[in-house]
């Protein structure tokens, strides 16, 4: 147990902003997971539209400094990613 005022301020702060960035983080995963679920049954059409949910989500949280930006970035990459790979995919298999 901190001793120091300013220690046990932070300790109580870090809480609070604990509490508040939870939800915004479990609305992130819950997206990507629609998102994923998606892509898996293979409703491209449907995961496109997700992914643009989930785009919006990762960059109101890096706005809010929910999530550093840079990983908000590298999440939007890797599930543009999925998406467009299993686009490819689909194209070949109907060529």
């Amino acid at each position: 147990m901190a001793n120091i005022k300013s220690a046990i301020k932070r300790i109580s702060v870090t809480k609070a902003k604990q509490a508040q960035n939870r939800p915004v983080k479990t609305h992130i995963s819950g997206e990507i997971k629609k998102f994923k679920e998606a892509l898996a049954a293979n409703e491209l059409k449907h995961a496109e539209m997700q992914l643009n949910v989930v785009f919006s989500v990762l960059d109101a949280a890096a706005l809010d400094n929910v999530i550093h930006k840079n990983k908000a970035n590298r999440q939007k990459s890797k599930l543009a990613a999925a998406l467009s790979a299993a686009q490819n995919k689909k194209s070949k298999k109907s060529a």
